[in-house]
């Protein structure tokens, strides 16, 4: 821990505070930079406070809930979370089933399940604009948080919105719950925790449809996180 000041016309602060162990580092920094006065009226700039999220392997997840008190929130849809999910964990969806019926949407609906749907059992989804609201409504920003989603994409993409929204004690599996052997955890449904993101006509095929199954939903989810970005991919392409 550091302090240090500059004179009497400006001062500069920094503090951060870290630790690191068996887990991945983890730190809480706090800066406030150059604070000057002018016609004897104090101007200081904005402060940033940013608590970094812990990325753990399944033991360490375990670790984290039984010895550390995090609660668990699963943020996957409803048909996987009903396959298997957490013993005593909370069900916030990032995203929620999409019902809309707009033109536009019905056509993205129409393709969405002759395509990631039939195949890989996905359901058309959109954003769950009350996700933030609805985890608040259960749990306080002070608590411990540990987010788990099938792959480990959208619990990447919840941190995120609950760190914005003030939630400074986050945890995440790295890659998702597919990384989750049988018995690690106390699981509900009637399938294990790695197997509940298999639907579709990739539970009936071979080697060569699952790969092209986990390939066109990792696009799937791509698009839907990061639009922009992949508007931008696709316009490297000339269209037809």
């Amino acid at each position: 821990m550091a302090a240090r000041g500059l004179g009497s016309g400006s001062s500069s602060w920094s503090t951060t505070l870290s630790y690191t162990s068996h887990f991945r580092t983890s730190s809480l920094v706090i800066k406030a930079p150059h604070g000057r006065l002018i016609r004897d009226k104090p101007l200081w700039r904005s402060s940033v406070i940013r608590a970094e999220v812990k990325y753990v392997n399944a033991e360490e997840a375990k670790q984290l809930v039984n010895s550390e008190g995090y609660s668990i929130v699963d943020v996957r849809d409803t048909s996987q979370f009903a396959r298997a999910h957490i013993k005593s964990c909370y069900h916030v969806p990032l995203f929620i089933e999409n019902k809309d019926n707009d033109i536009g949407t019905l056509v993205k609906r129409t393709l969405h399940n002759n395509f990631s749907g039939l195949f890989y059992g996905l359901p058309f989804t959109k954003p769950n604009t009350e996700f933030v609201q609805t985890v608040k409504s259960q749990l306080p920003p002070e608590s411990k948080v540990l987010i788990v989603c099938q792959e480990g994409l959208r619990s990447s993409a919840a941190a995120d919105r609950l760190e914005k929204a003030g939630f400074e004690n986050i945890a995440c599996i790295s890659s998702g719950l597919q990384s989750v052997k049988p018995g690690i955890f106390d699981t509900v449904g009637s399938k294990e925790l790695q197997d509940a993101g298999k639907a579709g006509l990739v539970t009936i095929q071979g080697d060569i449809s699952r790969v092209l199954g986990a390939i066109l939903v990792c696009a799937l989810l791509f698009i839907t996180l990061f639009p922009d970005l992949a508007e931008k991919i696709l316009g490297f392409f000339p269209a037809a």
